[in-house]
Parts: C-alpha cells; sequence; structure tokens
C-alpha cells in the first residue's frame, strides 16, 4: 500500500511540475523551463522516456547539468539529516 502511495504521490507532483511548467511558459512571472525540468526529474524515477529526456538535455546542456548535480547533493544531505543545523560562524 504504500510503494502505491508513494508512487502516485510521484505522479501528482511531477505531472504537476510539468504542467505549472507549461503555464510558466506563457506567463511572465513563473520560470517555465525550471518548473518542466524540475517535472521531468521527479518523473525520471517512474518513466524511461523522462530519464531519456533528462539524458539528452545533460548532454547538450552540460553546465546546467553540473549546477543540478550540484543542488541534488546538497538537496541529498540536507533531507538526509533535516535536523542538523548549519553552523554560522
Amino acid at each position: 500500500m504504500k510503494n502505491r502511495v508513494r508512487r502516485t504521490s510521484v505522479l501528482i507532483a511531477g505531472w504537476s511540475f510539468i504542467l505549472l511548467g507549461i503555464v510558466g511558459l506563457v506567463l511572465p512571472f513563473l520560470q517555465g523551463v525550471l518548473f518542466i525540468i524540475l517535472g521531468l526529474i521527479v518523473l525520471s524515477s517512474q518513466y524511461a522516456w523522462a530519464r531519456l529526456l533528462l539524458a539528452k538535455l545533460r548532454k547538450r546542456f552540460p553546465k546546467m547539468a553540473r549546477v543540478a548535480d550540484e543542488g541534488a547533493t546538497k538537496a541529498t544531505s540536507w533531507l538526509k539529516h533535516p535536523s542538523r543545523q548549519r553552523d554560522t560562524k
């Protein structure tokens, strides 16, 4: 049951980001491309076509891929230890 709820949540979140990104392409105050890429990242855990599209985008835009990898690393470490506070010295 947990797997089904998790998969449904991932699909809803991913497709919501994709739709928000499409809306953001025509509205000046939303970053459409950012939300589309975020949606693809979320959906890539469930769909092969999303993984392939992300691989093509990484190959075409290597600098953006490095920035995304750094952000993913930071997010992963933060999610593993959410109670850990950053030292502010």
